[in-house]
């Protein structure tokens, strides 16, 4: 062996020897660590040695390995109000991590709408008499909802083992509002702990969410030649700095908002089928196929009267269809936000509290079963002919259909043979719609909300618009989960 080697060798094995025991970011103070699941903690340490984590009356130990990385899984937790420590012991080093609760953690990602602050809520002027949580920085003190804001730039392992807080005074300023108003409804639901951890870029596409392989591992994509389905946008930008240093943090599900980035690239069946491999990655990565996904439909704005693109009026309304398309997703929700902006000249739109209830809402429908109202507004299922009139059929009715404001239902048209829509007529009967319109015998479609200004008023009794649709999509058929 060369003298080369031998000290080679040598700085190698002094380099291990000195290795400092760290704990990866996301784990640290004032944490919320996920109740009813196998609690991951994880860090590096010296090769050889043996770490010892300690909390509550569980004590785990592990070697580390060869290339200086550890981890363990704690037993499943119960939901727990009472700071603790976790205790992280390896020779002579410790690390003691205060301030930790237990219960419920959710990931909420996206582009500017989720990362859209709450100091901009603190900004706004309510119109008179309106209910507007302007003052919420100033009142929210709930020591049990503790915030994680991802900095890209900040996500390795420090000593100071900061990142999460309380969510309140300026580490909530910086805050998702979505991601807040969220984390209050469920924590005054459940009544445990909530944590938040918040992982959002404006401006980004979807394809930064996820490596490349992620796409590879869909047929759809190996099978793309044309540059109609290149999967370009800097495929895993994102998810190496901000996705992955987080895994495997045990959370419960996780919160999507974006879209608006691919809709302004006129994307369609493409972007169901990201949203697919997106899903199937993160659940993978996190080794459980069942984690739930609630996604926000991008809020109605004037894609098609943007001057430098040349999108048809029906632009957005297309882009719906492909967001809807991934509910054949299993343990998906899609919320509805077409109420939630009277501004379609605003692409941001300010009312983040509502959003955040009605993602609340879907959870505590669908995860934690403890409402019986809807995860979500009516979704068209399928249509009938009915002599001059198109009979359509709708998931997610509940306790049944509705005019929200008791006038006649709106934004319905209905097509001829040769596809020619005209304003419709339509009534609800036995907790289904009828439409129809004078001069038309011989229905060939029906369309609802296709505008991206709509303002339907068709909503399920728990207080949920429908989301738009058409009865002529092809788009739904086309895409077949992967």
């Amino acid at each position: 062996m060369s003298y080369k080697w031998i000290i080679s060798l040598g700085v190698l094995f002094c380099a291990q020897a000195r290795a400092q025991l760290s704990v990866a970011k996301i784990i640290g103070n004032d944490m919320v660590l996920q109740q009813g699941q196998p609690v991951p903690v994880w860090g590096r340490g010296t090769p050889g040695e043996m770490v010892t984590v300690t909390f509550k009356e569980q004590k785990e130990r592990v070697t580390v390995k060869a290339d200086s990385s550890w981890k363990i899984a704690l037993r499943p937790l119960k939901a727990s109000f009472d700071p603790a420590v976790l205790e992280i012991v390896s020779g002579k080093e410790t690390i003691k991590l205060n301030n930790v609760l237990v219960g419920e953690v959710w990931l909420c990602s996206g582009q500017s709408n989720m990362e859209f602050a709450m100091r901009k809520i603190g900004k706004l002027q309510p119109p008179p008499g309106a209910n507007w949580p302007v003052k919420e920085l100033e009142t929210a003190h709930n020591k049990n909802i503790r915030i994680f804001l991802v900095d890209r730039k900040k996500m390795q392992p420090d000593a100071t083992h900061a990142g999460w807080a309380v969510a309140e005074d300026d580490a909530l300023r910086s805050f998702s509002a979505v991601g807040y108003f969220f984390a209050k409804e469920l924590q005054a639901q459940l009544k445990v702990p909530v944590g938040m951890i918040s992982a959002a870029i404006p401006g980004s596409r979807i394809e930064p969410w996820m490596p490349r392989e992620a796409f590879t591992a869909l047929d759809f994509f190996k099978q793309q030649t044309d540059s109609t389905h290149k999967i370009d946008g800097d495929p895993g930008k994102f998810y190496t700095s901000m996705i992955k240093p987080l895994i495997p943090f045990a959370v419960k599900g996780f919160l999507w908002y974006q879209g608006e980035s691919n809709c302004f690239l006129n994307e369609r069946l493409q972007y169901t089928y990201k949203m697919n491999a997106l899903i199937n990655y993160w659940r993978k990565e996190w080794q459980n196929p069942a984690l739930p996904f609630y996604y926000v439909q991008i809020a109605p704005y004037n894609y098609s009267k943007a001057s430098d693109r040349p999108y048809t009026v029906f632009s957005e309304p297309e882009f719906w269809e492909a967001q809807q398309a991934a509910l054949k997703i299993p343990n998906t929700i899609m919320i509805n936000t077409m109420d939630l902006n009277d501004n379609p000249a605003d692409l941001h739109p300010v009312d983040k509290w509502d959003l955040g209830k009605r993602l609340a809402q879907s959870a505590l429908s669908k995860t934690y079963k403890i409402l019986a109202a809807m995860p979500m507004g009516p979704v068209f299922k399928a249509a009938k002919t009915e002599d001059a009139a198109m009979v359509i059929d709708f998931d997610y009715t509940g306790q049944g259909l509705m005019s929200k404001d008791g006038k006649p239902l709106n934004c319905f048209e209905i097509a001829d043979e040769q596809g020619q829509y005209v304003p419709a007529i339509a009534v609800i009967k036995n907790n289904k719609i009828w439409v129809s319109a004078a001069g038309i015998k011989k229905p060939g479609a029906v369309r609802f909300a296709w505008r991206e200004d709509a303002k339907p008023n068709l909503y399920n009794k728990d207080g949920l618009p429908a989301l738009p649709f058409r009865t002529d999509n092809k788009l739904m058929t086309a895409f077949k989960p992967e």
